[in-house]
């Protein structure tokens, strides 16, 4: 192997820009609101190259005011760029810090863009002897390349990195030297740059010419072997041509210099980055961090297999399986150095009294005390991670701060039960409240007991949810949070995941004892921390009437679980064989060749350049033809091969996903499939199903409706009832825009679809046609997401600017939602947030953003937030409703599953007429407004006839 030194560049805007955007549609928020996707997607970057590759030296590079030159040189230069978002801008200094802290040169000069300052020194450093590698996603550093310089291309979400020498940059421009990448793109532009290149000229002709001429001058000297049109644009433009290539070209003269000693990796001020990280709330970098540089992991394999000398030595002094530190030395060395500096408080710091119970006059007093209180926290230990399989290890409570008690619980089923029986009275208790991280686990496992949790009930994690709804909501990061304190990990007690993770019964109890009482302890503290809070964003009506009721119908729904046809989806999945073969031939005919389907660069090579479908197909950013959903659908219309495809793709997840997969899913002990409903994921307010997703069944197609007919009720006695909200969204955004003609249509029972074709069409209602009414329909459900006339011609068979014309008929003919939509954006620019009927809010952070991108987003969310909210707030409360009066009357029909809008029951025959009434009611009166709620009930022998 080599011992050639290696210096890695990092191109830190790329890096940055890439990392916050891979975020963008779910942010990293901390619980100050401050937006951490753009730091956290470059120290993942940073972190991936150290721990992969060891680097003797490294250097991040930054722009730094721009690049004076080329601005001089063309105006326009990078001025189609939308501002840099705010995250972005705040997330600098922060990246800075955090890189000086760890003792890495950052390089930068004013008036200087990183790219010329890599470019400088990585041409320095290779007269030294070094071999570089230019760590960015930019294509543009493919002119560097040389034998000892290289691309180091980090893949996206973290899937690998990719190493660009001669070959791939010959193979990825078409070039014979990489210099000529500066030809390239002098010829057929930039847009990310604004580089105009020569009009006319793209990829394929840019290629075409670099073969036939060599470089730009080459192409402009002999422009008389060029033909027609292209002849006259290229001589038109000649020096547009010449000024393009100038803007490309990396400069390597710049005035930084190449020190080794300067750029050598030492060890880094842990403490600093350690409160820089804690400031963020960055807990899983921390622990990474701490890793890395304490030799507590294994390297990741070296993908450029080049390594010094100084990392052999290293490599030797672990060959028995020690562990590989980043600086040489002795592990446990390094480990002293970087070790966790943290400033929060553990359980060996707080004073504590956590008692285990014994049985006799202990637990006598303790069930005297734990009756006396008002409020109790507890936690259960189990076996398991489903409930439905949990047997009780043991049990924690605690009613004051660093103070609780442990209950163990034998192996033995009828010391157990005996000692549930002195506990029941608890439990079952209407006075005392009961908090708890995450009840609803909880009250299912107590459920397998016999034992129902009565009384009032708070979740620390539901509570903020509702505080806030964007940042994760687990106990582990709460504490920290919010209480600055960081709790025993489950991980010290029982290990990580795999097969020599201990069972909790396995723990010793005293381990036990500090572990469950410590979790507990904290909740309390949480629960304590929180309800002001609540207060404070007059979320506390919401929590205690929506969020905390229907946790205990999510607990009643999740043990229900239904039945499921196992043979028939046995029988679907032989048919989904046979039209995926038969979609196969079909591709492959029309191919001509057979190749890989699932192969997005097989697939691309096939459709763009052998059959050579479109002129100028979309590409990724790591040079590939993009065959993704969204560039495959717009074209499909067009080429049956590319919708053989899309049904090829649609078919085979539909298999995999849930046809396949279902039957696995169903519990031994139940014979039912059990979801798991999910409070706290949607921003919205939304539920999620989980474990399986039973939400996300693909309903458009003929196959993906038949997977809905494996759902079937419990037996000859039952039948299944689905009751589902008409068109809720529409009527909210009537009833809260105060929409008059949109109001009378519904109150009139019209077809509001039809009733918006005849008004923007200029139709009676009675001549619509169907293909009005199908775009009227489109345009009424996507105006609430905001369509564009874009997005609008792509889901229709409009032109955009039949598109444009009906999206502003439609404003005009509801004057009044335009006024609403406007109102909503508004109220949240003045306040950073909106809010449902229920008073759930939806923080938009980016609403004043100065990126138009962002901003946009935040737009969209604020009119959408408050109707989808909404519609998922009613939901809810007729759930509450339906489910209390099923309880209350002691029906045999249960509620079983939630999809969005609609509800599907298990109705036993004898109470259907009854049940047909009562969920009707419940649904259509869950919540008053000035448009009518409208429920539609279905009854079948599966879910499919039933919907």
């Amino acid at each position: 192997m080599s011992d050639q030194k290696r210096l890695f560049l990092l191109d830190a805007y790329a890096l940055i820009f890439r990392g916050y955007y891979a975020l963008i549609k779910n942010p990293r928020i901390n619980s100050k609101g401050m937006d951490t996707s753009a730091i956290m997607g470059f120290m993942n970057s940073l972190f991936d190259v150290i721990k992969r590759e060891r680097p003797d030296h490294l250097a991040v590079a930054f722009d730094k005011g721009g690049s004076v030159e080329r601005t001089e040189l063309f105006e326009a230069y990078k001025a189609n760029r939308d501002e840099t978002p705010d995250a972005i801008r705040i997330a600098i200094p922060y990246i800075q810090n955090i890189l000086k802290a760890m003792k890495i040169p950052v390089v930068e000069l004013e008036g200087y863009e990183a790219d010329d300052l890599i470019g400088t020194l990585a041409k320095q450093a290779e007269k030294e002897d070094y071999k570089v590698f230019m760590v960015t996603p930019d294509k543009d550093f493919g002119q560097l390349v040389s034998e000892n310089i290289f691309m180091y291309r980090p893949a996206r979400m973290g899937n690998g990195i990719e190493i660009w020498g001669i070959p791939e940059i010959q193979k990825r421009f078409g070039v014979e030297r990489p210099e000529q990448v500066i030809d390239y793109l002098g010829m057929m532009g930039d847009a990310s740059d604004n580089i105009p290149g020569l009009p006319g000229v793209g990829d394929k002709t840019a290629k075409k010419f670099l073969e036939q001429f060599g470089d730009m001058e080459g192409l402009l000297a002999n422009t008389d072997q060029l033909k027609g049109k292209m002849r006259e644009k290229v001589e038109a433009n000649a020096e547009l041509g010449r000024l393009s290539r100038k803007l490309a070209e990396i400069k390597t003269d710049c005035e930084v210099t190449f020190k080794a000693d300067d750029y050598e990796m030492c060890e880094p001020d842990a403490e600093k980055v350690q409160e820089v990280f804690e400031e963020l709330e960055f807990r899983r970098l921390k622990e990474q961090f701490i890793k890395i540089f304490s030799g507590e992991t294994e390297p990741v394999t070296q993908v450029t297999n080049t390594v010094t000398a100084k990392q052999e030595t290293q490599k030797a002094k672990v060959a028995g399986g020690g562990q590989f530190t980043l600086f040489g030395g002795d592990p446990a060395e390094a480990a002293a150095t970087i070790k966790d500096v943290n400033s929060r408080k553990t359980i060996s710091e707080v004073p504590h009294f956590y008692q285990l119970v014994t049985e006799g006059a202990a637990m006598n007093l303790f069930l005297n005390k734990l009756m006396q209180q008002a409020s109790v926290c507890f936690d259960t230990e189990t076996t398991s991670i489903n409930p439905l399989d949990a047997k009780l290890v043991g049990i924690a409570f605690s009613w004051s701060a660093n103070k609780g008690f442990y209950v163990a619980f034998p192996e033995d089923e009828e010391r157990v039960n005996t000692l549930l029986q002195q506990l029941r009275p608890f439990f079952e208790s209407e006075n005392i409240e009961k908090i708890g991280q995450n009840l609803k686990y909880d009250i299912k496992v107590m459920q397998n007991y016999g034992i129902a949790v009565k009384g009032k009930l708070f979740d620390t994690m539901l509570a903020h949810y509702l505080i806030n709804p964007d940042m994760r909501h687990n106990m582990d990061v709460l504490s920290e949070t919010y209480l600055n304190y960081t709790p025993v990990s489950i991980t010290e007690l029982i290990g990580k995941k795999g097969k020599n993770q201990l069972n909790m019964r396995d723990v010793p109890i005293e381990k036990q004892t500090e572990y469950a009482v410590e979790d507990a302890d904290i909740t309390l503290q949480l629960a304590a921390h929180f309800r002001p809070e609540l207060a404070e964003a007059k979320t506390e009506k919401l929590f205690e009437s929506i969020e905390i009721p229907l946790l205990r119908v999510l607990a009643d729904m999740e043990r229900e679980g239904i039945n499921l046809d196992k043979a028939f989806l046995g029988s679907l999945s032989e048919d989904l064989d046979n039209d995926i073969k038969n979609l196969e031939q079909r591709i492959y005919e029309a191919a001509g060749v057979e190749f890989n389907i699932g192969s997005p660069k097989q697939l691309g090579e096939i459709l763009f350049d052998k059959m050579k479908l479109v002129d100028k197909p979309k590409k990724t950013k790591t040079g590939q033809y993009s065959t993704a959903e969204d560039v495959l659908s717009y074209l499909a219309k067009d080429h049956e091969i590319i919708q053989n495809v899309l049904d090829y793709r649609g078919l085979s997840k539909l298999k995999s996903t849930y046809v396949d997969a279902l039957p696995e899913q169903v519990h031994t002990n139940t014979g039912r499939v059990h979801t798991d409903y999910m409070q706290t994921v949607a921003a919205t307010g939304r539920l999620s199903s989980n474990n399986p997703n039973l939400q996300n069944i693909p309903i458009r197609t003929e196959r993906g409706r038949q997977v809905r007919k494996a759902f079937v009720p419990r037996d000859e006695n039952h039948v299944l009832l689905a009751a589902d909200y008409s068109q809720i969204e529409l009527r909210i955004i009537a009833a809260l825009s105060e929409e008059d003609t949109m109001i009378e249509a519904f109150k009139n029972g019209m077809d509001i679809h039809a009733s918006t074709a005849s008004k923007v069409f200029n139709v009676p209602i009675e001549a619509v046609t169907r293909e009005q009414r199908s775009n009227a329909k489109t345009v009424n459900f996507g105006i609430i997401y905001g369509v564009s006339a874009f997005g609008l011609s792509n889901q229709t068979d409009l032109t955009r600017a039949e598109s444009k014309e009906l999206i502003d008929t439609y404003y005009k003919t509801y004057p009044k939602l335009r006024n609403y939509m406007g109102e909503q954006v508004d109220f949240a620019r003045d306040n950073g947030y909106v809010q449902t009927v229920l008073g759930r809010r939806r923080y938009l952070k980016d609403i004043n953003a100065g990126n138009q991108v962002v901003r946009g987003a935040a737009e969209r969310n604020a009119v959408n937030a408050p109707i989808q909210g909404s519609a998922a707030d009613i939901i809810k409360l007729a759930m509450i409703n339906i489910h209390k009066k099923l309880s209350e009357g002691n029906y045999k029909t249960k509620m079983l599953l939630q999809v969005h809008d609609e509800l599907v029951f298990d109705c036993y025959k004898p109470e259907l007429e009854e049940m047909k009434n009562l969920i009707k009611t419940e649904m259509e009166n869950a919540y008053t407004m000035s448009v009518p709620l409208d429920v539609e009930v279905g009854i079948g022998e599966n879910w499919l006839e039933a919907h």
